[in-house]
């Protein structure tokens, strides 16, 4: 099994009165995988997951399935409560996944010991795949290579990580300690050092915005034209950067907004902050960016 190289992380769409936007949803899915995305993730913390009633969970899968089309969809299914994973994670089977995104629990802080019968109980009698998600700086635990190697023999289907602790160190170790498992990038800005040591791909944060360009990375690297790639990084790398100027998703839903793809507001306890200095920079190398390909398209 091999899954595609650009994965976006979907922001959840709602209407100015707080409503899950369901239409808005399914043509923003379409749209990004007509603009670089080769898979959806639904639902995760990009999605204001914690924010999803049951109910909106479901309907929010079938609107972006819709829009998706073939494209790869993972349902966001962690939790900090072993048993609600797994019955989220087989409610995602019933809803027509193509896979589910389990991220470590979070505020309990479990030993590796327990990290690793938690993702156990999930992947076990699943009848499709599991991409693990580390993200430490969220969850207050990480999850070790060791652990992830113990679960992926367990479990062969768990066949991906998502790893977002920030270090190439950390996707190196993945790579050495588990070779049979794809290992994708959490950070956009970690996106071309992590294909440079063999890493899957990246689950994306800024293929709302620059979608086309990181496919056009993508390609370069997969043809050898490095130095396209490279100088392709180096372009994205201010807007990776200011895309995290402050938590996800607040940076990118007002940029989104500013660019006219409407997705609404956030839902609390997440705020717009009061001094956008770093996101009025963010939005002007976006369009900057997106200039420059137009320029050079019609040249």
């Amino acid at each position: 099994m091999q899954w595609p190289c650009i994965i976006t992380a979907m922001v959840t769409p709602f209407m100015e009165n707080g409503v899950l936007d369901e239409l808005r949803a399914e043509s923003l899915a379409r749209w990004l995988v007509a603009n670089g995305s080769e898979g959806l993730v639904v639902a995760g913390t990009t999605g204001e997951s914690p924010t999803l009633s049951p109910s909106e969970r479901e309907r929010l899968f079938y609107a972006v399935r819709r829009g998706a089309g073939n494209a790869l969809v993972l349902m966001g299914t962690g939790s900090n409560d072993t048993y609600h994973a797994v019955q989220m994670s087989h409610e995602a089977v019933r809803w027509g996944a193509d896979g589910v995104l389990a991220v470590t629990p979070y505020y309990n802080k479990p030993p590796q010991e327990g990290l690793f019968q938690h993702f156990v109980k999930i992947a076990e009698n699943l009848p499709i795949p599991v991409m693990l998600y580390n993200v430490p700086g969220r969850t207050g635990v990480a999850l070790a290579a060791d652990t992830v190697a113990r679960i992926a023999k367990a479990c062969p289907n768990v066949v991906a990580v998502k790893e977002a602790a920030g270090q190439i160190e950390s996707i190196e170790r993945l790579l050495e300690s588990c070779p049979e498992v794809m290992v994708y990038s959490g950070d956009d800005a970690l996106f071309y050092p992590a294909l440079t040591l063999g890493a899957q791909g990246v689950v994306s944060v800024a293929a709302h915005v620059v979608g086309p360009e990181m496919a056009a990375l993508a390609g370069a690297f997969q043809r050898g034209d490095i130095t396209v790639a490279r100088g392709l990084h180096g372009r994205l790398l201010p807007i990776f950067r200011d895309l995290f100027s402050w938590p996800n998703p607040i940076p990118l839903k007002w940029l989104m907004n500013q660019l006219n793809m409407n997705v609404g507001p956030l839902r609390l306890p997440l705020v717009y902050p009061q001094d956008v200095s770093s996101l009025e920079r963010l939005k002007a190398n976006v369009e900057n960016l997106h200039r420059e390909q137009i320029a050079q398209n019609a040249s």
